[in-house]
């Protein structure tokens, strides 16, 4: 294999696919990137065999072939290099050479045959949707899901593709997240299928706003098609949760309030939580709001907000955390909070957004609290 490339385009290449190689591989070749030419010219590619990222980049290629190479070290290299371009040749024996300008380097590499083939995409129903939508909604949602590895069937989005409508759900038993999408689908097709954490990840960095992008989903893979760039994650195999039946479906109280407003006392008044275990305190008292923290080993911390209540007066606590979080990461400028009772699961919602809530569930705390 022989090839020109430009330095700028071969480092962001090597920087899209760097984050899916574990640094404690189970195969010598996982912490290989393998480069391999087209018609067109590079493929990169990384795997660490449940989630697979791909890219292409413009080269002008004298001799087409494949290599793999250590993939962080590569990109140490290339991100050293000289603003030009930069010259990739591979021996028969998987040696390869880089120059650029008076920089010269020697790297041993992997015959292409060791690296793992991508998982197959056959028969797959493909959907189309904006990238910046996609985006929003894993950003609404992905705060929620779980990290709890016994748990495993939770450690990933639930995507519920049914009625025109594409549902993303991500819960870890104590809150819930959702948000809805308006898409195209084949007439009659439903199907549901769970992207795990990583992937999740990894699609939440490589989304861009104005672009679009394609799903491609069998029994056991899904994929993404974003332009230049491709990323394949094995799904979590088993049933999700009935995730409806949580949500409650009347409020006996709602609560209007400024997003940010809210954000920042619930913030402040958490700075003297001490752990997960710690809570804040919402009371409503005619139309005013106490936010309050009390920790015996560090102190008390107390909010007051103005808000447009005529119901009775309640009180109930959650874990400051879980109640940031929705939050930090919608970004309209009204929400609203719907109480069932002091016991009973809360919801978030979005006045002007219909298509996303949050569901979340009470701390029990002591009187004194």
């Amino acid at each position: 294999m022989k090839l020109v490339v430009i330095k700028e385009a071969l480092l962001e290449g090597l920087q899209r696919i760097q984050s899916v190689v574990s640094p404690r591989p189970t195969l010598p070749v996982l912490s290989n990137a393998l480069l391999e030419t087209d018609g067109e010219g590079l493929k990169i590619t990384a795997t660490d065999q449940s989630t697979a990222i791909q890219c292409h980049i413009p080269a002008s290629v004298e001799v087409p072939g494949a290599t793999t190479l250590p993939a962080r070290r590569l990109a140490a290299i290339v991100r050293e290099l000289c603003s030009s371009d930069v010259s990739l040749e591979t021996d028969p024996k998987s040696v390869s050479t880089i120059r650029c300008m008076s920089s010269f380097f020697r790297i041993f590499g992997l015959p292409k045959e060791e690296f793992p083939e991508l998982f197959e995409i056959k028969d797959a129903i493909r959907i189309s949707m904006e990238q910046s939508t996609l985006l929003e909604g894993l950003k609404c949602t992905s705060y929620a899901i779980s990290t709890d590895e016994t748990r495993y069937i939770l450690n990933g989005i639930l995507f519920s593709l049914k009625n025109e409508r594409l549902t993303l759900v991500a819960t870890d038993g104590r809150r819930l997240a959702l948000y809805e999408i308006e898409v195209g689908l084949p007439h009659g097709q439903e199907l549901e299928f769970i992207v795990p954490t990583k992937a999740i990840s990894e699609l939440q960095r490589l989304l861009k706003e104005n672009s679009r992008l394609t799903l491609s989903i069998t029994k056991n893979v899904v994929a993404f098609h974003l332009g230049t760039i491709f990323l394949i994650s094995k799904l979590i195999e088993g049933d999700y949760p009935n995730y409806r039946q949580v949500i409650p479906s009347r409020a006996c109280e709602r609560i209007k309030l400024d997003r940010e407003v809210f954000l920042g006392a619930v913030r402040r008044a958490s700075l003297l939580s001490l752990n997960k275990t710690s809570s804040v305190c919402l009371a409503i008292t005619g139309n005013k709001m106490d936010i309050t923290a009390v920790t015996p080993e560090i102190g008390e911390a107390r909010e007051s907000l103005s808000v447009a209540y005529h119901g009775k007066d309640f009180s109930i606590a959650f874990n400051p955390e879980f109640l940031l979080d929705p939050l930090r990461n919608i970004l309209d400028e009204q929400i609203s909070l719907d109480f069932l009772d002091e016991m009973g699961p809360s919801v978030l919602r979005v006045p002007t957004k219909e298509k996303f809530l949050y569901v979340l569930m009470p701390m029990r705390v002591s009187p004194a609290s």
